[in-house]
């Protein structure tokens, strides 16, 4: 007989399957092609691991378990914010149902879901890639520099005015030399790639290599393969190697991004967080609270972008959260000390 404590889990197990499961179907119908295909295979596996719960339970399946939180938010961000989200988040899910305590074959199943979806998300990834690095620096530059700038300023002894325009003078200084930034790296980048691609030339040259390819079937003659075979192996190796110079020309330049949107990206990223710290010195405040609230907006700012890159690496958000709130706020404490001691000294 089940104990309580295993009909609990094992119910938890059969609501997450099934959230799961409708999850990829509802992705599926938003896909096309191989993609579409893929997510449909999942769906299919989590309703045979459904099946598996359903016969272990029993009537203890009934009435039907609420998904854990997590299961349903990862649903609610595919419906509400894309693919990228959920997979992300189900590459993490599967990872955990892989050690859980469940039987050897569906711990398989389950790490194997986690690489498929870890390749699903890899390609959503590599397309965001050059735009969601320009954002999310831009905006965690935004809310440290300028957070970093008006503490120091306030610890140099200036008022709610000095500080006021020191932060506006920071924001717009800032977002254009990011912007500018982004759209220099980008577009370097791209060059330097572009100057080390292979003259697409190449491959058409290979077709008319007669006299190699005659001496190639020579070598396999020497060998003991008949005249005919001989020259058809030629023929073949000369083929894939044409084939494969058409496949290097050029480079993938996803991940790299455009630089225009990249551009972009970084300069509103970048206002928007610089304006965080500068938004309660508009308040009818005193110092010290226009000060406690902007430290307090720029860290739940801070946790919250750092979660969000956590759950788009399909890792736990909870420890890049603290990291990326911990990493800021030291940078803007530092700032502010050496505030303070260049006030006193002066």
């Amino acid at each position: 007989m089940a104990t309580k404590t295993e009909i609990r889990k094992w119910r938890a197990h059969l609501a997450s399957e099934r959230q799961e499961a409708a999850t990829y179907a509802y992705l599926a119908g938003k896909r096309e092609g191989e993609e579409r295909e893929v997510l449909i295979k999942l769906a299919d596996a989590e309703r045979r691991h459904e099946q598996y719960w359903l016969d272990k339970l029993g009537l203890h399946a009934y009435p039907a378990p609420t998904p854990p939180l997590r299961t349903r938010l990862m649903s609610r961000l595919a419906k509400t914010f894309g693919s990228i989200f959920v997979l992300a988040m189900a590459q993490a899910s599967e990872g955990r149902n892989a050690s859980s305590d469940i039987s050897a074959q569906m711990a398989a199943d389950e790490r194997i879901h986690s690489e498929v979806v870890r390749a699903l998300a890899g390609r959503q990834r590599a397309a965001m890639a050059g735009t969601f690095r320009a954002a999310v620096f831009g905006a965690n530059d935004g809310l440290v520099s300028n957070l970093a700038l008006i503490l120091g300023v306030v610890g140099a002894g200036a008022g709610s005015g000095g500080v006021l325009t020191a932060g506006l003078s920071g924001l717009l200084a800032g977002a254009l030399s990011m912007g500018a930034g982004e759209y220099i790296s980008v577009c370097s980048q791209r060059e330097l790639l572009e100057a080390s691609n292979p003259d697409p030339k190449m491959g058409e040259a290979v077709a008319h290599l007669d006299l190699a390819a005659n001496e190639l079937a020579l070598v396999y003659r020497a060998r003991g393969v008949r005249a005919e075979e001989a020259e058809a192996l030629a023929e073949e190796i000369l083929r894939n190697l044409e084939l494969k110079q058409e496949e290097q020309v050029g480079h993938n330049y996803e991940e790299i991004g455009d630089g225009w949107k990249a551009a972009l990206s970084s300069f509103a990223f970048f206002a928007t967080g610089a304006f965080v710290p500068v938004f309660p010195f508009l308040l009818p405040l005193s110092l010290g609270a226009q000060m406690g609230t902007a430290t307090a907006l720029v860290a739940i700012a801070l946790f919250i972008s750092g979660g969000i890159v956590g759950i788009l690496s399909g890792a736990a958000p909870g420890p890049r959260a603290l990291r990326q709130l911990l990493i800021g706020l030291g940078a803007a404490g530092v700032t502010w000390a050496i505030g303070t001691l260049t006030g006193t000294l002066t």
